[in-house]
């Protein structure tokens, strides 16, 4: 990071525990892995995937670069520095630079009398890339090279995108670089796209929808997940629930995340406590979504209350990670 706008991202990130490493990377112990440390439970991921929580690395190769400024993040948009890189580090680089980072802000837990020598051990080597941190990962060009990186050392990689840039997702499956489960954001309609999202893309509906048909042909290569993040009053409606139908009818996903909007971070300035749904809400919304698939075979496989989110699948379809 360089110019004096993005030194002031940098201290406010560093204020809120990131890790910035190099000019456009960076890296947070996540809740999750906090509290798993501390054996006070782990994250979704870990009871829907058996992904251990204390091992994974929540990062990003862009943290603070996004298409989007979406009003439901919880990260800091107010300070989103576009949609392309000025330099491009490389992808090796990053992920020592990273995995270097995490340690020294795991070292605080090295003399807790809760968290076991073990397990403080293990946290230090994730087996675990998941690129949702903040930001977009697909804007960092040599993303494949990262994830192929991520791959060479025996772990797993999630990619998390606003679905924006297809030809990224595209590059990926040429040249053999997809990652272990890649996950989607969505909302229903171009309407509430274009409202919450504040996309700079002009056609940013419609690339969305291209990396939606991209779906179907990636069966088999990668595992893949679309995520619907639940707000109270706004995507509810039984409306919506047939306008995400549809969309999980065209991209054909291996699973579906629906998540409960939370009021942490930024987004509790722009939309409030009052905004978040009972974890009630979201299964009676998931049930609904199942009715409309039950041609396509997609079921609920499984929910976590505390995190308020319901994990809906096609039934044979297995959870467990069985290869990065």
């Amino acid at each position: 990071m360089g110019n004096s706008k993005i030194e002031k991202v940098r201290k406010v990130l560093e204020k809120q525990k990131y890790a910035i490493v190099g000019g456009h990377s960076g890296v947070q112990v996540c809740r999750w892995t906090r509290n798993s440390l501390n054996q006070r439970g782990v994250c979704w991921k870990e009871k829907f995937y058996r992904i251990e929580s204390h091992r994974c690395a929540q990062i990003s190769p862009a943290v603070m670069w996004c298409e989007n400024c979406c009003l439901h993040c919880w990260r800091p948009i107010e300070m989103n520095l576009g949609a392309k890189l000025d330099g491009v580090d490389e992808p090796k680089e990053i992920l020592d630079g990273i995995v270097e980072a995490r340690k020294k802000l795991l070292m605080g837990f090295k003399g807790n009398k809760n968290v076991s020598k073990k397990k403080f051990e293990e946290a230090c080597n994730p087996t675990l890339f998941t690129f949702s941190l903040s930001g977009e990962p697909t804007i960092y060009p040599r993303l494949g090279e990262l994830i192929r990186e991520v791959r060479g050392r025996g772990a797993v990689s999630f990619l998390v995108t606003n679905g924006l840039n297809p030809e990224a997702i595209e590059k990926l499956e040429k040249e053999g670089n997809l990652p272990t489960q890649l996950t989607v954001s969505c909302l229903p309609n171009r309407e509430l796209f274009e409202k919450w999202c504040r996309c700079s893309k002009k056609n940013g509906w419609e690339e969305f929808l291209k990396s939606l048909d991209l779906f179907k042909k990636l069966e088999g290569k990668t595992r893949r997940a679309l995520r619907l993040t639940l707000v109270k009053e706004k995507n509810m409606s039984d409306k919506n629930v047939l306008e995400y139908a549809k969309l999980i009818k065209k991209a054909e996903p291996d699973f579906v995340h629906v998540k409960g909007f939370m009021s942490v971070g930024w987004a509790r300035e722009r939309l409030g406590y009052a905004k978040m749904p009972w974890h009630s809400e979201v299964r009676d919304f998931a049930e609904k979504l199942v009715e409309e698939l039950k041609k396509e075979d997609y079921k609920i496989l499984d929910e976590v209350e505390r995190s308020c989110v319901v994990l809906i699948g096609r039934s044979g379809v297995g959870l467990g990670i069985e290869k990065v």
